[in-house]
């Protein structure tokens, strides 16, 4: 068994849409109600937070999508985690969670609510994974999920086809 099926079979984790493995650890008993809400949660009330566990192995990665909430990585154990994102006018940007600060990695990191981002691990080989902890707030809902369709991001940021055609499902 390598360390990402231990940690899979660890932690219980399940397969998640975008890719990797998920599993759930904390739901806030409090909610928001919806006419407290900004707008764009157009469906109902939200959880104060949630908060999961999540891996991506070295033969995987989350394909591009965006939430309505902002979310914030941390990085707990395996190879270093590069996110990429763009923003609604085009900008690309990327970081990189791990251990290693003298490279630049960082421990967290805080994706704004609307931007597109898309995960993978920095590390080579078959056996590298990234376990990372994701926290949304307002929590996390399905409805608030979007998996980006390939050609309609390419058509809306054709300076970013390289990223958006290694990182996204047709």
């Amino acid at each position: 068994m390598n360390k990402a099926e231990y940690w899979i079979e660890k932690l219980g984790l399940d397969k998640h849409p975008e890719g990797g493995y998920y599993k759930e650890i904390y739901r806030s008993a409090e909610s928001i109600a919806a006419g407290h809400l900004p707008d764009r949660y157009s469906d109902g009330g939200r959880n104060h937070a949630t908060s999961i566990y999540f891996l991506i192995t070295g033969k995987d990665y989350s394909a591009f999508h965006r939430i309505k909430s902002d979310e914030l990585f941390h990085f707990y154990a395996g190879s270093p985690l590069t996110i990429h994102m763009i923003t609604e006018a085009g900008k690309y940007s990327a970081v990189t969670l791990g251990a290693d600060a003298e490279c630049g990695q960082l421990f967290q990191y805080a994706i704004p609510h609307g931007v597109w981002f898309s995960a993978e691990v920095s590390g080579s080989g078959d056996d590298s994974f990234s376990l990372v902890g994701c926290t949304v707030t307002p929590g996390f809902d399905f409805d608030d999920f979007e998996l980006a369709k390939r050609i309609e991001l390419l058509k809306r940021y054709p300076a970013q086809a390289e990223v958006i055609k290694r990182l996204s499902r047709e």
